[in-house]
């Protein structure tokens, strides 16, 4: 075989199912192979090549398998800049493979070379990726191809890249043994984890604070098993909302960006004298800006798997690197063993009796959701899609307003079912990404929520989801307006003028579904969603957009955030 017949052999061996991507001259050698393989390794054309990468998140963010993308070179392989950015920030393991242009006619100026000299794609890939190499000789292709996948596998998992010029592709080559292409990083210090246990059983207001890196580390249940063990209460990151069921009596909710009042008041305005950080950076959009009183008055204990995030931006006591769920587990063994007897239940009724006063003390004032001009209220949508689809269903958020109604108003109780690239933060991603995330879960109904700007950046991926019957529901938050910009302006101390305007004229979204070939549906304050029509939809299994005109004067609850550049950045 040669070596890019090889190289699809190899990614077919590993489990690859899908390569998301966009055909071209300098990648014509991985099609070819492609098209032979006879192991089920499928193609998804998109439209775009950041569609390709935001799908390969989507699969491996949904699954924890490698993604994978490709594109040609030079304009292809830096349209992938965004969406491999994005898995950067997020952890999330995809493999890039760009085509590049023969290495005997490098520095001559061929069309789209992007190689040592001029444009120098691998090097800018090295940027954000783990690992970035271009091929040189077909005798490591093997070796260079099980490293990319065994980097982007390992934690802190990410995303890598391999350039691959057509003249090495052609060569060929002697598939050798294929080697362990996983390290299982789940590692634990048992000392320091004696020392955490200690302090979380003597503490007296104690809270976990859990992040994104408990998401991937598929931790929801030994983080379940602590919180009752110790009757502690929990917080989630924006990000990783729905990691710890938000029903549950020892739920804070959301801190942080567009979250719950009761854990702002709880961890923030009221002390604490030990907190547990479990896979979280403790970012801007957690912390409300590092505000300063999250930190305890007695011990910060702190999980992750990235020794660097550690104590970057809060001073920690005792710091756990590893996996989230090796240490979660080995920390409930070391609390039993530290205090046999678990809290009394008058003890812990006292616990959860506090939380759900908190909850009751902030609940929302009932609203009026008449709206104006029979314009849909858009916490009455969010609340009305989780009412309208199944518990199971798999949700996405894109970044902006709709993400931040999603973010306060649903109840998340399964883990692993809300998606939001917050790393990052790129506007289209909720487009693109639950097409590779349907591909993952196809037996489980994926509905993505956007704004009407981000659907305009990607929504042209509704034509790859129709042209491989992919049915993915979009929920298109359609106010004319990039809502983030125009309500963001007014809510600064110092309103901020349209100088870039922020709004637009309303598209019309179901002409631009239907003419893409998907179902296009228009729903407003007068025809509203309801559980009968997501049945029917569902039913039909076709790609639906549904165009929800919303009020665009309703403020959504982005005040932390705005709070925040106004302290750090006005």
């Amino acid at each position: 075989m040669n070596t890019a017949e090889m190289m699809i052999d190899l990614l077919s061996h590993v489990g690859v199912e899908y390569i998301f991507g966009v055909p071209g001259g300098a990648i014509e050698d991985l099609n070819t192979a492609i098209y032979h393989n006879k192991k089920g390794v499928r193609p998804i054309v998109t439209k775009h090549e950041a569609g390709a990468a935001f799908m390969a998140d989507g699969y491996a963010r949904v699954s924890r398998r490698l993604g994978v993308c490709c594109s040609t070179a030079g304009p292809g392989a830096s349209n992938l800049i965004t969406g491999l950015a994005s898995a950067y920030a997020d952890q999330i393991p995809v493999l890039a493979l760009t085509g590049q242009v023969a290495t005997s006619v490098f520095g001559k100026g061929a069309i789209q070379e992007s190689g040592s000299e001029g444009v120098n794609i691998t090097n800018i890939f090295r940027n954000f990726t783990k690992y970035s190499g271009m091929l040189i000789t077909e005798d490591r292709a093997q070796y260079m191809l099980q490293k990319a996948v065994r980097i982007a596998m390992s934690g802190p998992t990410g995303p890598t890249h391999l350039n691959l010029p057509t003249d090495i592709m052609k060569r060929e080559v002697d598939q050798k043994k294929l080697c362990s292409l996983k390290m299982d990083g789940r590692l634990f210090d048992r000392e320091s984890v004696k020392r955490a246990a200690g302090y979380l059983a003597a503490a007296k207001r104690p809270v976990v604070i859990a992040g994104w890196g408990v998401v991937l580390s598929r931790a929801a249940y030994e983080l379940l098993e602590l919180a009752q063990l110790l009757q502690v209460p929990v917080a989630t990151s924006p990000k990783a909302k729905g990691i710890f069921p938000e029903s549950h009596p020892l739920s804070l909710g959301v801190l942080g960006f567009a979250g719950s009042p009761a854990a702002k008041e709880y961890i923030i305005e009221n002390e604490v004298d030990v907190v547990l950080g479990v896979g979280t950076s403790f970012s801007e959009m957690m912390t409300s800006g590092w505000d300063d009183r999250i930190h305890p008055t007695e011990h910060l204990i702190h999980i992750d798997v990235d020794p660097e995030k550690i104590g970057r931006n809060y001073c920690t006591s005792v710091a756990l690197v590893g996996d989230a769920r090796m240490n979660l587990k080995e920390l409930c063994e070391a609390i039993l063993e530290e205090r046999p007897q678990q809290y009394s239940a008058v003890q812990g009724n006292s616990v959860e009796e506090g939380i759900a006063a908190l909850h009751r003390k902030h609940q929302d004032v009932p609203e009026d959701f008449s709206g104006r001009e029979n314009l849909y209220h858009p916490q009455k949508l969010v609340q009305d899609i989780q009412r309208a689809f199944p518990a199971d269903t798999v949700y996405f958020a894109d970044i902006g307003t709709s993400m931040a109604w999603a973010i306060r108003h649903m109840t998340i109780d399964r883990p692993y079912c809300f998606y939001v690239s917050l790393g990052f933060g790129s506007m289209g991603y909720a487009v693109a990404a639950p097409v590779g995330a349907k591909l993952a879960m196809p037996e489980r109904p994926v509905v993505a929520m956007v704004g009407d700007g981000s659907f305009l950046m990607n929504g042209f991926e509704v034509a790859t989801a129709v042209d491989n019957d992919i049915p993915v529901i979009w929920v298109v938050f359609n106010n004319a307006m990039l809502g983030m910009v125009h309500h963001g302006r007014r809510l600064f101390k110092t309103p901020i003028p349209d100088g870039l305007p922020p709004r637009f004229k309303r598209v019309d979204f179901v002409q631009i579904a239907e003419g893409l070939g998907a179902r296009g549906i228009r729903l407003d304050g007068a025809n509203p969603l309801t559980p009968e029509l997501a049945r029917e939809i569902l039913a039909e299994g076709r790609p639906t957009v549904l165009d929800v005109w919303i009020d665009e004067e309703v403020v959504p609850p982005i005040h932390s955030r705005i709070a925040t550049v106004d302290k750090h950045f006005g």
